[in-house]
């Protein structure tokens, strides 16, 4: 049942994170509100303090990046739900997923925008023409931004796959 309240909400965030570039709080907050009920009302006590675990561990680990300007709030509080809802385990394990489609996230976005792909392939074509071009990137495409909820639900998504739970067969 977790399993599926967490997909769907994953879905949600990431449709106002691509669109928007935000995840909401009133997606968020209502949903680890229930989260922490759900676990208190399955298993007491120990439930409550291990999906409290989990959401301490996802949020501290996108923390620092939030800090330095890295990344939105809204990205922090839902990795945070994602350890609320599958455990501290979970999302420490489904984080480096997390950071690897990220990573290819941003190179995709890094080359093909702002041209620095076509600027990529007139350098290339005019150095085998004898001719030196001046290339480089330029600097606001360094600075672009993306959507990383979108990052973090894939991962979530990949590590929800590797444990088995997301299809039923």
């Amino acid at each position: 049942m977790l399993d599926v309240f967490l997909l769907i909400i994953l879905l949600i965030c990431v449709i106002t994170d691509f669109k928007n570039r935000k995840i909401y709080n009133k997606v968020i907050y209502p949903a680890l509100l229930f989260t922490f009920i759900f676990h208190f009302a399955v298993s007491g006590w120990t439930g409550l303090s291990h999906s409290f675990l989990g959401f301490l561990i996802g949020f501290s680990i996108l923390l620092i990046p939030y800090f330095l300007g890295g990344m939105g709030a809204g990205d922090v509080k839902l990795l945070g739900l994602i350890g609320a809802i599958k455990g501290g385990a979970f999302v420490f394990q489904s984080f480096l997923y997390i950071a690897l489609i990220g990573a290819l996230m941003a190179v995709l976005i890094l080359v093909f925008r702002r041209g620095i792909f076509k600027s990529i392939l007139y350098y290339v074509a005019s150095l085998r023409g004898g001719v030196k071009l001046p290339g480089g990137i330029a600097r606001g495409s360094l600075t672009a931004t993306y959507p990383y909820g979108v990052a973090i639900a894939l991962g979530a998504v990949v590590g929800m796959a590797l444990e088995g739970k997301l299809l039923p067969w």
